[in-house]
């Protein structure tokens, strides 16, 4: 498997530290507000990583942090008259139900900043003790020059960066590229103790903090957007590399920016969609499509019709699996025909090809085009009389081991079943069809299309489906 690693702005063969271990950060939510849809995309593609990671037999420890204290979670608190914790424990809430629509899985640890205060101020204290870090009434900054690798990551020199760095009036710091590490409290704000007085963590420190608590001082992938790259995970190099005298991660991954209609997602615009709302529109699992179908590093842009394509797409996929569905329960007995044997003889190939997909940094839309491939193959065999159970089974395998790991479609037998009214009447139908009573059986599917419940004769018997 070869990955992109943006330290080196090259494609890289992936070896992880320890042989048949994957250690894993991923930069989590502010936890102020439901998460948007711009957020969503880093959540999705570095689950894909690790599902992907895990389906080639990798075990994955995968650590993505809450930042549950912040300028933006105290303003929340103070505008609604409650606590920083509320806010944030709101929103860690809400960000799982939106994670669970969007088949996000949890990550081995999900730790917060404010449970690791005494991790980060560890962390602060050895870089003071080191110099590489100084305290200036009560704030504590990064001494950027004194880390010569200092711009590595978004491979732009010190020199450049300064030319555009401003200092706010609070801050006391010694070049303007310095950067804090620890914030002295002001009145009214929630602290913690600390060796320079109360205050509360810097944002860049507490992922250095808690990278090296949970995976270890050298971890093998980190991830985010790439809206990240500068300044935060630049700076989360520089203090876990003074700090611990090793490289902090050998894969650094950045997805690409998500635009709306093709413009920056902006508040100031009208186009600032949460993953909430575009969920109420368009459902999550498309949400979730729409993401992988596109290449982490290329960048999309998020319109109605880009997820109404994503809708019609995952339709095509579920229509698939509950043809094959049928066809395990009603299809021929015995072996597979020579065509169908041919056939299923050929999946192999399928899943090799999606795994070169995938192996070459993640392409996911490599990946989807193959799974649309073995569709059209399925659909066509099936398309033929008395197609056997065994041909159905073997091509559900291995649609649902490869929709697996995208994790799109309707892997799992859709909850609720009929009704006992409308199964009597789906049966009604099938007795006026067999006494050649057309009249009736068509005023019972009409009857049936207006529940919502449509019908479709087969040569295996009648398939329903929920319009």
């Amino acid at each position: 498997m070869k990955v992109f690693n943006t330290l080196t702005r090259k494609k890289e063969e992936f070896i992880p530290i320890e042989e048949g271990k994957v250690r894993m950060y991923s930069c989590g939510p502010t936890v102020y507000n439901y998460f948007h849809i711009g957020n969503a995309r880093p959540f999705i593609m570095f689950d894909l990583l690790r599902r992907y990671l895990e389906y080639r037999g990798y075990e994955v420890k995968f650590v993505q942090n809450f930042t549950d204290i912040d300028d933006k979670v105290i303003k929340k608190a103070n505008d609604e008259g409650t606590t920083y914790d509320q806010i944030a424990d709101r929103y860690i809430k809400e960000y799982f139900v939106d994670a669970k629509g969007l088949h996000i899985k949890p990550a081995t640890v999900h730790p917060k900043a404010t449970e690791n205060i005494d991790e980060i101020v560890d962390i602060v204290k050895t870089l003071v003790d080191k110099g590489y870090a100084y305290e200036a009434q009560g704030d504590v900054y990064f001494r950027t020059h004194a880390f010569a690798e200092y711009g590595k990551l978004s491979h732009q020199p010190l020199e450049e960066l300064e030319a555009g760095a401003r200092v706010d009036v609070r801050e006391h710091k010694e070049n303007p590229m310095d950067f804090a590490l620890w914030k002295a409290s002001k009145p009214g704000e929630p602290y913690w103790e600390s060796p320079w007085g109360q205050g509360r963590p810097g944002w860049h420190i507490e992922c250095s903090a808690m990278a090296r608590k949970y995976l270890g001082e050298t971890i093998d992938i980190h991830s985010g957007g790439i809206d990240l790259c500068f300044p935060h995970h630049e700076n989360e190099i520089a203090q876990s590399e003074c700090a611990n005298g090793k490289p902090f991660a050998h894969y650094w991954m950045h997805n690409a920016f998500l635009n709306v209609d093709n413009q920056k997602m902006s508040k100031s615009l009208g186009n600032f969609f949460t993953v909430r709302d575009a969920a109420a529109a368009y459902g999550y699992d498309a949400i979730r499509f729409f993401m992988i179908s596109a290449h982490y590093r290329t960048p999309v842009n998020y319109s109605r019709e880009s997820l109404e394509m994503a809708q019609a797409s995952l339709a095509r996929i579920n229509t698939t699996f509950a043809n094959l569905r049928f066809l395990m329960q009603n299809g021929a007995a015995g072996e597979m025909t020579e065509k169908e044997s041919a056939s299923a003889a050929g999946f192999a190939g399928y899943r090799q090809k999606f795994c070169d997909a995938m192996d070459d940094d993640l392409n996911s839309a490599d990946a989807v085009a193959v799974i649309f491939e073995l569709v059209r193959e399925i659909n066509t065999v099936c398309a033929e009389k008395d197609v056997t159970r065994a041909y159905g089974q073997a091509a559900f395998d291995i649609l649902k081991e490869l929709c697996g790991v995208l994790d799109i479609g309707q892997i799992e037998e859709p909850a609720g079943s009929l009704d006992q009214e409308i199964e009597e009447l789906i049966a009604q139908r099938q007795a006026a069809r067999k006494a050649k009573n057309f009249a009736e059986a068509d005023r019972i599917r009409d009857d049936l299309k207006a529940r919502g419940i449509l019908l479709e004769d087969t040569p295996q018997g009648v398939k329903w489906s929920r319009a």
